[in-house]
């Protein structure tokens, strides 16, 4: 009898929350295709891992990373050159973006969009001011 554990994943800015199997091991994170579609966008296809018009083709060394209707996200992360954070004190687990794509969108000067409540608690999103002139101020305790 297997008993499950609740792990938290973030990723692009997305979070999901997971029952993990005590069957698979703790210092990787294995996602069934749906979740990691619906978390990442990367969908599996007959030619391999998809996003958008990009696949990465299971075969070879890549098949370690599928078994059955799971992925093994995190191996495949590091494998695609993508930052993988693991605290397993809070189980949580970060799947970043491929600094090539952070670069790219750093070339048109344009910041993600993001949104934050005011003080009266009204949300506001920086695409609300797209071609306007906007100052952002940041602070941080450390």
């Amino acid at each position: 009898m297997s008993s499950t554990s609740a792990i938290q994943v973030l990723s692009a800015g997305r979070r999901i929350q997971i029952a993990r199997s005590a069957d698979r091991p703790t210092d990787e994170l294995w996602l069934d295709v749906p979740a990691l579609a619906d978390l990442t966008g990367w969908h599996l296809k007959p030619e391999g891992l998809c996003k958008g018009e990009v696949c990465v083709p299971l075969a070879g060394a890549a098949t370690d990373f599928l078994d059955g209707d799971e992925i093994c996200a995190s191996g495949l992360w590091k494998e695609l050159q993508r930052p993988v954070l693991h605290d397993s004190e809070c189980e949580t687990w970060m799947l970043g973006e491929a600094a090539k794509d952070r670069a790219r969108q750093l070339d048109t000067l344009e910041a993600p969009d993001f949104e934050l409540p005011d003080i009266d608690g009204k949300l506001h999103r920086l695409s609300d001011h797209r071609g306007k002139k906007v100052l952002l101020v940041t602070w941080a305790s450390w």
